[in-house]
């Protein structure tokens, strides 16, 4: 999913990177150290919450991620874009982009933990994910920047 309608933006780029098998099985093991540590679950409890939060964030980010960047494409096609002369693929919409995917990833994993698995939302809790999607979604983004996407 990195084409929609012939109309590319980095969001999309980083969506579907996301979604490739290392970065989900880095990310897993990432995020299962995170939800051990933060929920003081049993391993098997943790792995079986780090699964289901992925998975609900994986659901939701196949759209969200596009979604927040073609906003922030929106936001700034009238703000920084004319003002710096840049086009889509600037230094400042690829940051962005990575900033609302792990944002968004945080956020809903966070949240189906609260619904899932009745684990307290704190700010604690969700800035700790977000650390953990920052990692992993960076992880994305260098590989993109090494091996960009073939059209």
């Amino acid at each position: 999913m990195t084409m929609i309608a012939n109309v590319v933006w980095p969001s999309l780029y980083l969506g579907g990177r996301l979604f490739t098998w290392w970065i989900i099985g880095t990310g897993l093991v990432i995020e299962f150290f995170f939800v051990l540590w933060l929920t003081k679950a049993t391993l098997p409890r943790s792995g079986l919450m780090t699964l289901a939060m992925n998975a609900v964030s994986a659901g939701i980010g196949i759209i969200g991620i596009p979604l927040s960047g073609i906003v922030w494409e929106l936001i700034a096609s009238i703000t920084i874009m004319p003002l710096f002369d840049w086009g889509t693929f600037n230094p400042v919409t690829w940051f962005v982009s990575c900033v609302l995917a792990a944002l968004l990833n945080a956020a809903v994993e966070t949240t189906s933990l609260r619904f899932l698995f009745k684990v307290t939302w704190t700010r604690r809790s969700f800035l700790w994910l977000a650390l953990a999607n920052f990692v992993t979604v960076g992880m994305a983004m260098v590989s993109i920047m090494m091996r960009p996407p073939q059209t």
